[in-house]
């Protein structure tokens, strides 16, 4: 039988690439899409993120045709790379000598081949997209060479890329990784540019990152394997009343007694769960996915004709809950069938039944021990848990969050430096809010970072004893409840703190800069809604540099929101025609990934307001800079157009407290609300906690350059501004404040 005829791929020796070749398919499990768009002859420039070491041999296993790179010339002072120069025939460049390696690229694209450079100009140490040089784009025109994007998914985490703060010694991972290299279509040189460069890379990364593997499986069978593989491991520490520690394997076996009784007992598909954060909302949340049903975490601060709507909805008739929290909250709409969780482990047989199952998560293989709860492998695209919107501006929407939405999104988020494995996180958010149930309930059991709970982020002193007492080493919340750590947390008491990380609203400058000088912690703002399941953009710390060849890159960015998530792209668009502008100029926000949820519980007409053409509007007003980093300038239903003009509320609430002097406490001082107006079309109407005056405001605001027309004409005093229990003002309740006023 005659052996298989080998191609050639590379410039390398042939027996030499015949070995890399196998070595590299043993390490890496590669797939591709689109290679057929690399023309068949001439030349040809590609152009591909760079997020590790390992990306020219993967590109080079899928592209059909043999690919020279460009390559910083710095790196032949290592032996080894100096080698692998030699013999793959890589094309040198150099800052000190730019034009000389940009010369060999062209002379190489004349002659009709493919030539590679990563537009970033060095390997990625933040994970994420850096900014997009312009010399590919000189290469391109002078050589007359069409332009193929190339984006590369799953290298980032394994071994030669900068994942965890170094590019070697890892902890194993499972071979092969998987990694997918999506390649875009051929573009003339003339319509290239960075800009155009970082949409394609982007619009490819969501391709690519579409296909992990991950992203199939069944949310509650991964989390099982995850406690499973490490069952002594602690998981949770309960601070609601007395200290209450849970291992992995605890948690585990908790869980999967009660998800037996959960399973034979309630009907429904959903069910509802009303629980503050702490070791019962895990077991719940955990308990009710491994049963095959769905949990839906309901916002008991929420008034009680939004809680009945919101049960009416999605179909919850039996909820999860503690008999305390129903003496403590009267006016919640209790259903007949409304279950003690104490009670209903101690039905499922208390401790003697959970023994078995601890004894599986100590014994046998993790996959073994989501096998006995029968949890399929599969999740992909159906729904793994229902939340509500806060109705902040309107009435609750039933959020669908898949299997697919939930696993992205933690996935997204371990991709970056901000929660590893190490981190004691500090879990105060409410459950049914989305950073909540995604980052603090999910991503931890996902993770097997340990969880540290308080009931209530509005208790300070609990929060500030449990970072101090648990050596907590990261705080996610919103500013509102921020802002208090603050005036009452000593520096010492914080000084296990590594990362503050703040979302839901916008981070005041003098929060940022009183943490920064009290505690030396610089809070990283970060970004995202419900319906992105919800982190889209993040800030994290610079990553170190760790050679003399590496040049500082910049992980955050204050004044903005951070990165878009590996595996995210977006749009900007005229908020008044819909027409697309460019990057840099503010518009409406628009978003795509996987983690961007498909729609409103049974609500198509919402569903198809919220969406265009696939891209989900985030109702966000916006822009990217050259970097990557996105600045919210505000709610589009935050501004107003006044003569014309569009009035940012945002910006003149922050004039106000400035020229006034105004303190913000655990409720913002200030809120502007716009109202119709006959004249102008619209009016500012001013809600404050404050005695102000028209004429003192007008003058004030005149006095640092605010235009007349930005002045709200109404003022209302009211005793405090309206929050919801996420932190968020009620905006709602606020415009009708405002009306009532304008009559």
């Amino acid at each position: 039988m005659p052996l298989p005829v080998f191609r050639r791929r590379s410039y390398l020796p042939y027996y030499l690439e015949l070995f890399a070749g196998w070595l590299a398919r043993i390490l890496y499990r590669v797939k591709s899409r689109g290679a057929e768009n690399v023309p068949a002859t001439g030349g040809v420039l590609l152009i591909a993120n760079h997020i590790s070491y390992a990306d020219v041999v993967v590109l080079q296993l899928v592209c059909p045709r043999p690919i020279r790179y460009l390559a910083f010339k710095g790196l032949r002072r290592n032996p080894f790379f100096n080698w692998c120069f030699d013999r793959s025939g890589c094309l040198d460049v150099s800052p000190q000598a730019p034009l000389e390696g940009m010369r060999a690229a062209v002379r190489a694209l004349k002659r009709g081949e493919v030539v590679c450079i990563f537009p970033e100009g060095h390997i990625s140490r933040t994970g994420q997209l850096l900014e997009i040089k312009k010399g590919f784009e000189l290469i391109a025109r002078q050589a007359g060479a069409p332009v193929v994007p190339v984006a590369i998914d799953g290298l980032w985490g394994s071994i030669f890329s900068f994942a965890g703060n170094k590019y070697l010694w890892k902890s194993p991972r499972l071979l092969p990784t998987h990694v997918f290299v999506q390649f875009g279509q051929p573009t003339p040189p003339d319509r290239v540019d960075p800009a155009w460069a970082r949409r394609e890379l982007l619009d490819l990364g969501v391709l690519a990152f579409d296909e992990r593997p991950v992203l199939k499986r069944h949310l509650g069978r991964e989390c099982i394997r995850t406690l499973a593989k490490h069952p002594r491991r602690l998981m949770v520490v309960d601070r609601t009343a007395e200290r209450r520690p849970m291992t992995c394997g605890q948690l585990y076996a908790a869980a999967a007694a009660l998800s037996r009784r959960v399973r034979t007992t309630i009907p429904e598909r959903r069910v509802g769960i009303v629980l503050p954060p702490g070791a019962g909302a895990f077991i719940a949340n955990l308990a009710v996915l491994a049963a095959g049903k769905v949990p839906v975490n309901l916002n008991f601060t929420a008034g009680r004709t939004a809680l009945e709507a919101c049960m009416r909805m999605g179909g919850v008739k039996t909820i999860l809950s503690a008999e305390i929290l129903k003496t403590k909250l009267p006016t919640f709409p209790w259903p007949e069938r409304t279950l003690d969780l104490r009670q209903e482990i101690v039905a499922a047989g208390g401790k003697k039944a959970m023994l078995p199952w601890l004894l599986a998560a100590h014994l046998l293989p993790n996959q073994w021990c989501a096998n006995l709860l029968g949890l399929p492998k599969r999740g992909d695209r159906e729904e793994a848990g229902l939340l509500f919107t806060s109705g902040s501006s309107g009435e609750p929407k039933g959020v669908v969050l898949t299997h697919r939405n939930i696993l992205a999104n933690c996935a997204q988020i371990s991709s970056l430096s901000i929660l590893p494995e190490t981190c004691t996180l500090l879990g105060c958010l409410p459950v049914f809010h989305s950073f909540g149930f995604t980052v603090t309930l999910w991503y931890p059991m996902l993770r097997g970072c340990t969880v540290v709970t308080v009931p209530s982020p509005l208790d300070t002193r609990k929060i500030i004893d449990a970072i101090h007492e648990e050596q907590a080493t990261v705080l996610i919340a919103a500013p509102t409840f921020v802002r208090p750590i603050l005036k009452k947390a000593e520096p010492r008491e914080l000084r296990s703190l590594d990362l503050v990380v703040t979302g839901a609203e916008k981070l005041p400058d003098d929060l940022h800069q009183g943490f920064l000088e009290n505690f030396h912690i610089e809070i990283l703002q970060g970004y995202g809604l419900t319906e992105t399941t919800p982190a889209s953009n993040i800030n994290q710390p610079h990553p170190p540099i760790v050679t003399s060849t590496n040049e500082p890159q910049l992980g955050k960015r204050h004044g903005t929101v951070g990165r878009l998530m590996p595996g995210m792209t977006a749009r900007i668009i005229d908020p008044d025609t819909g027409a697309e502008l460019p990057m840099d100029r503010t518009g409406l926000v628009m978003l795509r990934g996987a983690n961007v949820f498909g729609g409103y519980l049974d609500d198509p007409e919402k569903t198809k307001a919220a969406f265009r053409e696939g891209w989900f509007i985030t109702g966000d007003l916006g822009h990217f800079d050259s970097e990557g980093f996105l600045k919210i300038e505000g709610r589009l239903s935050r501004f107003s157009k006044i003569g014309g003009e569009m009035v940012p509320h945002g910006t003149v609430e922050q004039k106000i407290v400035e020229v006034l002097a105004l303190e913000a406490n655990e409720a913002p001082p200030v809120f502007v609300v716009g109202v119709p107006d006959a004249t102008k079309g619209e009016a500012l109407v001013l809600l404050t906690t404050h005695e102000v005056t028209p004429d003192v405001l007008r003058t004030k605001l005149a006095e640092v350059g605010v235009p007349n027309l930005w002045v709200p004409k109404i003022i209302k005093r009211v005793e405090q501004i309206p929050m919801l229990g996420t932190g968020k003002t009620d905006m709602k309740r606020c415009r009708e404040i405002a009306l009532g006023t304008a009559k």
